[in-house]
């Protein structure tokens, strides 16, 4: 990006010392700020490509600060010349920069952080100090730093933002230019592609969102209101038959002008019946899934709600059905046509004729209880009244009726309450009004006084059913608010997917009225491919089931209440993940009726958290399946190593043998030949089980092996491990304390022998010729140990939960010298397969170590079981 020839002039005309005074030293510095939504993008390289051209026009800039590098290098390099801005410390110098002051100053990075001895904690800070002297500054910033932004994107990248700048800097910029990239072309990014696309769409509405406070700012001045540059639609719902209608119209309309729209629907405190409220509520998920957003607004006046909220949300169109009136025949659409001046508002007329309005309460309509209650009330309210009338005059009399009035419409409703006040407004006139026991008025003044009563009688019933309302409404949403807490408890708790399906049907059996039944894929595809996991599983048939399947391959809900196979009982939500349905909740009312309004919604919203803790769970078995794969390779590599190793041993054996008796054929006596077969058929044998190991090590690693357990006596184990490193353990004195009466085992015993040869090995390794070794076996009826002693240099105590890694071998100790670091680590994956462990103690006379094996001990086999296992034979 290249400047533009007024400013390249105006920039080298105040390095001349030319310009006039204002763009000296009383004019405020220009600020342009180039913005990205993420590192990499070439916010810094634009930067240096505009200064490198400003200096070849003469400008005065200086570079403050670059944090970069790579292809901006050149452009670096060219600049190198010019003098810094940079104190001993690496922070702006500020004094010098103020005392000679460039045309321009080149800071990379405006959120960075200065260094405790510079003026400013923060960068940005320098900024609007040098900016107040008059300085222009060409600067950089990623769109993740913006202080109003920081929730949103920690919550997108996972990661705490603690370098911020306040919003207010970039609206006082003078320039800002967006630096775009697309995800998949930055060479080096730290955010995955779709962590960097939200980025990209956080800058793009950062930049738009500043276009239109620009264009709100050029028309202040004037006093004018300024036109809506973005745009939105707005559509005004209330829960009539022509709700659904407007939906679909207003999502047509917002498609085809490109505009973004909202669902916007005014509670104004009115009593609404449940056939209302489901509408309303059929509305706002239709608005959900054709894209549309759902705002909720509170206010007694509906035209005067709507047109703030249009305002506040720099609306350009107004979507209204023509259907809403007031109280006093004036409609909702009358007032928004004469105070939304230079407002686009499109009324939708009704495809059909307005059904008669009717007095409903909230839930339920009002019944013959609810009128005879009026009824009884103004009886009540009567003989009080009759009674107070000596000592009250008559004005005072009517409160009597007002307290009725109050008491029927908190509760019953509107109805039962208008009833009630037209009862009291004939009973104090016929009882209290002169002539008594007459409809006639004597006097003048107390036709104003019944009319005065009658209109107090409406509006406090009025009021008191609106208040009467307002308090379930705020019931209903503090029972959700405490439903989904709870929920959310319970499921912080849930660490597997049987767990969270647990909580689930808990939560949902407080719900007595109500079948819970939760499915999942049985790993098969087509019909029948789902499961009941939890809840209730009777009652399920064909159709259920085939509701059920749509809903699976759909991610939609269907079934009771809905369009979509809505014949069955069962009402069937998807909870999904990012890659699709984890599970099925199906709800079922007993009595057979479609679910209310309210308790679809409380419903719906308590499927966000579980379908959020099922999507965790999985994840959580996913990481614990993918570590156990890599353990078991891991593993399965160890024992291939180390038996592979062992190979050679048997082989060399063999061959020697093999060598002699064909050298030395005729030389060779009866009985050392007889000794060379045998040794080479023990090698043979032990070469064999060898074999079999690596075969079983390779099943291992496809999850095929299988521990071939039988009842072995461990002084059976210690002799064969001996016999077979006799060889290496000749240079020591070798102890060992195994008592007559130990349990037998229940193992595969020529994994164990490995184990306790790769210990014996480790030991025979580190200790100096001559020293001590000892062997021993203890058992405390619960667990038996196997332990290996020696006097080598010991295992340092910070290093003794490393040496059990694969590979690692420890700079002295146990685990030094030579050798792959294989040995324990193959140990400890053979004992946890039985589950046992191994642990690591001091060793002889308070040197070396010493290594356990802890093996479990089961119940023994019954009294004659010693006699039918065989002993293990020495190799």
């Amino acid at each position: 990006m290249t400047p533009t020839t007024n400013e390249a002039g105006d920039l080298a005309a105040r390095a001349a010392g030319t310009a006039p005074e204002p763009f000296r030293s009383s004019r405020r510095g220009r600020l342009r700020v180039y913005l990205g939504a993420a590192p990499g993008v070439g916010k810094t390289f634009a930067m240096l490509q505009s200064a490198a051209e400003l200096q070849r026009q003469g400008v005065d800039l200086r570079v403050g600060s670059l944090d970069c590098a790579g292809r901006t290098e050149p452009l670096q390099a060219r600049l190198a010349a010019l003098p810094g801005g940079r104190d001993a410390a690496g922070g702006l110098d500020l004094d010098a920069l103020l005392a000679r002051p460039p045309a321009l100053l080149l800071i990379d990075r405006l959120a960075g952080a200065n260094p405790p001895s510079s003026r400013h904690a923060q960068r940005w800070q320098d900024v609007q100090e040098l900016l107040a002297a008059g300085i222009d500054v060409h600067t950089t910033l990623d769109v993740l730093h913006l202080e109003s932004l920081k929730n949103r994107v920690e919550a997108l990248t996972g990661q705490p933002v603690a370098e911020t700048v306040p919003d207010w800097l970039l609206e006082e910029a003078h320039e800002v230019l967006l630096i775009d990239c697309l995800p998949a072309e930055l060479p080096d990014h730290v955010f995955d592609l779709s962590t960097l696309a939200a980025l990209r769409a956080l800058a793009l509405q950062v930049v738009a969102g500043r276009a239109d406070s620009e264009v709100q700012r050029r028309y202040r001045p004037s006093g004018r209101t300024a036109p809506a540059v973005l745009g939105r639609l707005l559509v005004a719902v209330d829960g009539d038959e022509q709700a659904e209608q407007l939906v679909r119209h207003a999502s047509r309309v917002a498609r085809r002008r490109q505009l973004p729209w909202s669902l916007v629907h005014v509670d104004d405190g009115r009593a609404r019946s449940a056939e209302s409220r489901q509408r309303l509520q059929a509305a706002r998920q239709l608005a959900e899934r054709l894209g549309g957003e759902v705002v909720g607004l509170l206010g007694e006046e509906v035209a005067g709600t709507l047109l703030r909220h249009v305002r506040e949300r720099r609306a350009s169109v107004l979507l209204v059905g023509s259907r809403r009136r007031g109280w006093f025949g004036q409609g909702v659409v009358e007032r928004l046509l004469r105070q939304g001046r230079g407002l686009e508002i499109d009324v939708l007329a009704a495809e059909e004729a307005p059904a008669a309005p009717a007095f409903a309460t909230h839930g339920h309509a009002a019944g013959p209880f609810d009128y005879g209650l009026a009824l009884l009330a103004t009886l009540s309210a009567s003989l009080a009244a009759w009674g107070l009338s000596r000592v009250l005059a008559l004005p005072n009399i009517s409160l009597v009726f007002l307290v009725a009035v109050l008491l029927v419409a908190v509760r019953s409703g509107l109805g039962p309450a208008l009833c009630c006040a037209l009862l009291s407004f004939v009973a104090y006139d016929l009882l209290f009004v002169s002539p008594t026991f007459s409809l006639t008025v004597q006097h003048h003044a107390d036709v104003l006084t019944l009319l005065f009563f009658l209109f107090m009688a409406i509006l406090t019933g009025n009021l008191a059913t609106r208040q009467r309302r307002q308090m379930q409404v705020l019931r209903e949403a503090q029972a959700e608010t405490a439903a989904l807490l709870e929920l959310t408890r319970k499921l912080s708790a849930a660490t597997d997917r049987r767990a969270v399906l647990a909580v689930a049907v808990e939560q949902f059996a407080a719900w007595p009225d109500l079948d819970v039944c939760l499915l999942g894929s049985d790993g098969s595809d087509g019909a029948g491919g789902l499961r009941v996991e939890a809840g209730v599983a009777a009652g399920l048939g064909e159709a259920e089931r085939a509701a059920a399947e749509w809903v699976w391959q759909h991610e939609l809900p269907a079934g009771l209440g809905t369009d979509t196979l809505p014949g069955g009982r069962w009402w069937w939500w998807p909870l999904s993940g990012e890659e699709g349905p984890l599970a099925l909740l199906g709800i079922a009312p007993r009595d057979r009726r479609a679910l209310s309004a309210s308790r679809r919604g409380l419903l719906v919203a308590l499927c966000q958290p579980l379908a959020q803790a099922l999507a965790r769970a999985q994840l959580a078995e996913e990481l614990q399946a993918a570590r156990l794969r890599g353990e078991t390779e891991q593993l399965r590599s160890a024992l291939l190593a180390s038996v592979s190793h062992d190979l050679r041993t048997p082989l060399t054996v063999m061959h020697g043998a093999i060598d002699s008796l064909l050298t030395l054929d005729g030389q060779i006596g009866a009985a050392d030949r007889r000794e060379l077969l045998e040794s080479t058929r023990d090698e043979a044998a032990r070469l064999d089980r060898y074999i079999q190991n690596l075969l079983d090590m390779t099943r291992l690693g496809h999850g095929g092996l299988k521990l071939e357990r039988d009842w072995v006596a461990p002084a059976d184990i210690v002799a064969s491990s001996l016999q077979r490193l006799r060889p290496l353990l000749a240079p020591f004195v070798l102890e060992t304390r195994i008592p007559e009466e130990l349990p037998l085992l229940h193992v595969h015993a020529a994994l164990i022998e490995q184990a306790l040869v790769n210990v014996l090995e480790n030991a025979a390794r580190f200790s100096p010729p001559g020293g001590r070794l000892r062997v021993a076996v203890e058992s405390d009826g619960a667990e038996l140990r196997l332990s290996v002693s020696d006097q080598g240099p010991g295992i340092p105590p910070a290093e003794r939960e490393k040496i059990f890694d694969m590979f690692y071998t420890a700079a002295r100790g146990d685990r030094g010298g030579p050798g792959t670091g294989l040995g324990l680590a193959i140990c400890q994956g053979i004992l946890g397969a039985h589950g046992g462990r191994v642990t690591v103690g001091e060793g002889l006379d308070g040197q070396g170590a010493t290594l356990s094996l802890h093996l479990p001990l089961p119940l023994q086999p019954p009294g004659d079981a010693e006699h039918e296992y065989e002993p293990m034979t020495a190799s």
